[in-house]
């Protein structure tokens, strides 16, 4: 045995620690199992219709523009409007997401759809999140291929799809949301939290949007 073993084996059994890796392991992952969790605020926890309220109020409370339509073959004219409204061209780029396939963009003839990851060449994007927590208004943005992170900081309008059934009223049920989706070791590179557009404030506290991403966020509901 060498003498860094022997230091561990002492440690070990001044602690109790079992002494198979076996048992070490059931010990961590029986913790991990029953880990208790933490305090949620009340109102998190809210019936769920109430959440979806929730969630729009807060939303909008932190500069975002907020529509809420009755499924996603509304979501295509509600983009359209959306980019009248705010005189941009009539182009959004968007990822993979096969819920955005069937967003029912045919309805929209004269919309220029541009697939892929954001090179900073687009003013508009569409994303659609993962959940959203109802307590702050706040999006769960998973990265990959379906919407592509580019998107969610490129463009300087970013319009995000959600459902209705995946807000969550606190930010811990969206964490164990995206791990039961996931499944295990199969987390995504990255996940962002976007509560309102991008804002910035100097020592005089004067706010600019758009500092470090889309200077303008709109969410759409899908109900």
């Amino acid at each position: 045995m060498s003498a860094r073993d022997s230091v561990l084996g002492k440690i070990r059994a001044s602690m109790g620690s079992p002494a198979s890796n076996d048992d070490r392991r059931k010990t961590v992952t029986d913790r991990l199992q029953a880990a208790p969790k933490g305090i949620i605020p009340g109102r998190a926890q809210l019936p769920e219709a109430e959440q979806i309220d929730l969630f729009c109020t807060m939303a909008e409370k932190f500069g975002a523009t907020l529509a809420r339509v009755s499924g996603y073959a509304d979501v295509a004219a509600e983009v359209s409007g959306y980019l009248r409204a705010h005189n941009l061209p009539a182009a959004i780029r968007m990822g993979a997401d096969q819920r955005l396939q069937e967003a029912g963009w045919e309805t929209e003839k004269n919309l220029e759809l541009r697939h892929g990851p954001s090179d900073g060449g687009d003013l508009a994007g569409v994303s659609h999140a993962t959940g959203g927590i109802a307590e702050t208004g706040t999006v769960a943005m998973m990265s990959g291929q379906d919407n592509p992170t580019t998107i969610n900081f490129l463009p300087e309008h970013h319009v995000i799809v959600i459902k209705a059934s995946d807000i969550r009223g606190d930010m811990e049920s969206v964490w164990t949301m995206v791990r039961e989706k996931q499944g295990k070791g199969e987390m995504p590179r990255a996940l962002n939290l976007i509560t309102g557009p991008s804002r910035s404030g100097d020592i005089e506290q004067t706010i600019l949007l758009g500092a470090h991403g889309p200077r303008a966020l709109h969410v759409i509901v899908v109900e």
